[in-house]
């Protein structure tokens, strides 16, 4: 157990980190956390060999380090205490004594702790249900982020420790892949340097070790020359009466390998391995100092970057200048203020620290990420887009009023219509770059002047159009476009339905839901007015179910419960001559009355399958019997249509054919087609026999624009 002294010395390096003083009230919280999570970790020790307290401890510290507050510094100490406690703290310990936001942090990490996410070319096996959970944890409180980004940090610190290869090289990639990518997206450049050098040393340690041997060769002459520069910089910014920091900053290894292996270059080749910043204290000093570089030094031409005009989307402002020096070097060149430098290093941490700690409306990627956790709901995207987004670069465009737009590398003129508006994607006829116009898979490139032509009276957009997108937040506004679309056809469809049986009834369609037999129906299915036209669109309610619903005779309903008596499940199927006995109709072919079948032995009982079903081809004959129909089930039997048609307009067309057949319809779904022109959609009916289901494939191969229908 740490003692009454350590944990004044502990809290005492806290304040050292934090620059500042905590009060009496902050220090009691702290020594309570340290008690609890020693209580908790107690008998639990790391790789290292280190008691487990220690890990918490120094998360807590690097929470320090970048300035942040007391509860989330808790956080970081408790951060591992519900998940590896085996029962000993539980959430509702920490809310009672550390409050309800100490909580929330906590099991927001604990959450994501428990995601491996799938790295390199490991299948992806995770349910999205479990990266929901992990962007829901990461937007209710951006802590929740700093916090694993520490964790992680101080594991990547340690990863010499564990043995098991494997397990060493999956967690620097997921750290490379992932939480890097993350880092860099927040802004956070302090954390993502070290996560990617960290990661780079376990991955490739061949090039990490050759790296740094190359780096370390010329180390001194390169201090000796940025020194030179720094004071040659320092002394003509004094002179002009500008007030600045100047610093030599280092490439890390892992970028100058990345570098190395982009640009297809030797290490002698890359010549920005060192550069200078420069910090003064205001926006006007920043273009003041910049004219006295370029007095100093030659620019080199279109190595001009002005992000403090056109800040990147995370946030980053700063000026960046490349010049050749009186060696003949070229020289990199940062300008930037002090709230630029402290946004630059810590991102989203200096926002949330400086800025009122509202940074929940005001940085984007926050609203990304709830924005990409709707889309996983839905289902329109997954988490390779995800992962695929958090690592793009990113170029900037301009509409013609100059407004910027920042846009993921790669993105063309259709992603940029619907980043400005869904409605104006929606309506895309075409765009002009620079004044031309352009085709739609047009990429994008820095400075481009972008020009969105619009027609107000188009239907919408093609299912073509997503081949073209790059954003998988497009491509999910287009599907979802289309899913809309359907369902206003489907409860278009179930209105026509309505209408015939308000006029069957000689009454209007409001006093048909006024009657009280519709009414009880409604709300028994907890069913709203448009749901109800929906699910008649679909076919899952029937027109003679409605009509049932109205009349709801007791003859009819006591005729239905003998017919299931007289038609039991046992006695459908006859297997070696038996009846009555408890048999399946297997999901995979579903077979019908009409087909030839067999039944197979499982350890539900028999399953009927129809004779070319692939699944039983490897079978042992010992487990297959003859089998015939028996009596006929009156409730059907169910199939599936794989139907291929040329619009979305079709579908309500081939609805009404069903339901026209008197087919019930239980489901169905709508998939892309390999042919981008066509629709394709599995569509679940109810038959009573395969000559009933051949009638209706006939039926439906007659209607136009139709193209293929097919039994699955």
């Amino acid at each position: 157990m740490i003692k009454l002294s350590k944990y004044e010395d502990f809290i005492k390096t806290l304040e050292t980190l934090l620059k500042k003083e905590l009060n009496n009230l902050e220090k009691e919280k702290i020594k309570k956390a340290i008690k609890m999570a020693e209580y908790a970790h107690e008998g639990f020790f790391r790789k290292s060999g280190e008691p487990f307290i220690t890990h918490p401890l120094e998360v807590s510290k690097i929470l320090a380090s970048l300035g942040l507050d007391v509860e989330t510094i808790i956080s970081g100490i408790l951060h591992d205490v519900v998940e590896d406690s085996e029962g000993k703290v539980t959430l509702d310990d920490i809310k009672n004594e550390f409050g309800e936001k100490v909580a929330l942090i906590v099991d927001g990490v604990t959450k994501v702790s428990k995601i491996n996410a799938p790295v390199g070319n490991i299948e992806q096996k995770k349910k999205s249900e479990t990266i929901q959970k992990m962007l829901f944890a990461m937007a209710e409180d951006v802590r929740v982020i700093f916090v694993k980004l520490a964790d992680r940090l101080h594991n990547m610190r340690t990863i010499q420790f564990v043995k098991n290869e494997d397990k060493k090289k999956y967690k620097a990639l997921e750290t490379l892949e992932v939480y890097a990518p993350i880092a860099h997206k927040l802004g956070i450049h302090i954390i993502k340097w070290e996560l990617e050098d960290l990661s780079f040393k376990v991955l490739r340690p061949k090039e990490y070790y050759k790296i740094k041997e190359l780096v370390s060769e010329k180390k001194k002459e390169r201090e000796e020359r940025t020194n030179e520069y720094v004071n040659q910089l320092k002394l003509a910014l004094k002179e002009h009466n500008i007030n600045a920091k100047v610093e030599g900053r280092y490439k890390h290894y892992y970028s100058i390998w990345k570098k190395m292996i982009e640009k297809k270059k030797k290490f002698e080749e890359i010549y920005d391995l060192i550069g200078i910043r420069a910090i003064v204290d205001n926006i006007k000093f920043c273009y003041s100092a910049l004219g006295v570089v370029h007095q100093i030094w030659v620019p080199l031409p279109g190595r001009f970057k002005d992000y403090i005009a056109a800040p990147k989307s995370n946030g980053y402002k700063s000026i960046h200048t490349t010049v050749i020096t009186q060696y003949g070097e070229p020289l990199e060149i940062q300008i930037r203020d002090i709230q630029m430098h402290n946004e630059a290093e810590y991102g989203l941490i200096a926002h949330w620290i400086y800025k009122e700690k509202d940074v929940n409306l005001k940085q984007k990627w926050l609203i990304q990420l709830l924005d990409w956790r709707k889309e996983l709901l839905q289902g329109n995207t997954n988490l390779s887009e995800l992962k695929n987004e958090l690592q793009l670069e990113e170029v900037f465009v301009l509409t013609p009023k100059g407004e910027i737009i920042h846009m993921p590398f790669g993105s063309t003129v259709i992603d940029f219509a619907y980043a400005i508006h869904t409605e104006i994607g929606h309506h895309f006829s075409g765009a002009k770059v620079n004044g031309k116009i352009v085709p739609i898979d047009y990429k994008l490139k820095n400075g481009d002047v972008i020009e969105i032509l619009v027609n107000k009276s188009s239907k919408g957009p093609s299912l073509n159009w997503i081949k073209y997108a790059k954003s998988p937040r497009t491509k999910a506004k287009i599907r979802r476009f289309f899913r809309e679309k359907e369902k206003e056809k489907l409860i278009d469809s179930g209105k026509d339905v309505i209408r015939k049986i308000s006029k069957r009834l000689n009454i209007s369609i409001e006093k048909f839901f006024e009657l009280e037999k519709i009414q009880n129906f409604l709300k028994s299915h907890n069913l709203s007015v448009e749901e109800f036209y929906s699910r008649i669109g679909e076919g899952s309610i029937t027109f003679n179910d409605i009509l049932t619903i109205i009349e709801k005779k007791k003859e009819k309903q006591q005729k239905k419960k003998s017919n299931k008596k007289k038609s039991s499940p046992q006695n459908i199927v006859i297997i070696d001559g038996i009846s009555n006995l408890d048999v399946h109709i297997a999901k995979c072919c579903m077979p019908v009355p009409g087909d030839n079948i067999v039944g197979v032995a499982s350890r539900r009982g028999i399953t009927v399958h129809r004779i070319n079903c692939k699944n039983i081809r490897h079978i042992d004959e010992d487990r297959i019997f003859e089998a015939k129909w028996g009596t006929t089930n009156e409730n059907g039997f169910t199939t599936i249509l794989e139907i291929e048609f040329d619009k979305t307009e079709r579908l309500p067309e081939i609805m009404n054919l069903l339901i026209s057949n008197k087919i019930n319809v239980t489901s169905f779904k709508l998939n892309e087609s390999k042919n981008w022109n066509t629709i394709f959609a599995n569509i679940t009916i109810v038959v009573k026999s395969l000559s009933e289901l051949y009638s209706v494939i006939n039926d439906l191969e007659k209607k136009a624009g139709i193209l293929k229908v097919r039994r699955r």
